[in-house]
């Protein structure tokens, strides 16, 4: 059965080294200085009790939060996970009183950007940074 329930910065930390996606790891310290004081939400997805994915964001400004790091691991992938967590994230930032979520992605990843189409983000930026497979691009859903 997949659940989610909240996390701290270190149990991210732990599952995010163990998506090969994510070549520049970044260590607890990144994560913690990233978030900083703002509002954050952190997530794991467990399939029978292991953890399987997760999903971390913060506040950004009064109405907007932002999805900023979430992965799965690779033999747990095309099962809902991350469709689950991002429910639960959304749901989380409504209750919060966000009106704007954000989310960045790269044009390599199609399986997120299929996902957050089909969850009704729009794309309202592109960041071109390097081969055109590492452009940038930014999400938006008002909830």
């Amino acid at each position: 059965m997949l659940t989610t329930r909240p996390a701290t910065l270190a149990q991210i930390r732990q599952l995010y080294q163990h998506i090969p996606e994510f070549a520049a790891a970044h260590r607890l310290q990144d994560l913690q200085l990233r978030i900083g004081n703002a509002v954050h939400h952190a997530l794991i997805a467990e399939l029978d009790g292991q953890p399987v994915g997760f999903k971390l964001g913060y506040q950004t400004d009064d109405d907007t939060f932002y999805s900023w790091l979430g992965g799965v691991l690779p033999a747990f992938r095309r099962r809902g996970v991350a469709g689950q967590l991002l429910e639960e994230q959304e749901r989380w930032a409504r209750t919060q009183g966000f009106s704007r979520l954000t989310v960045k992605t790269r044009n390599q990843f199609r399986g997120m950007l299929m996902l957050l189409v089909s969850r009704h983000y729009q794309i309202i930026a592109l960041e071109k940074k390097g081969e055109v497979a590492d452009y940038r691009l930014l999400l938006e859903k008002r909830v």
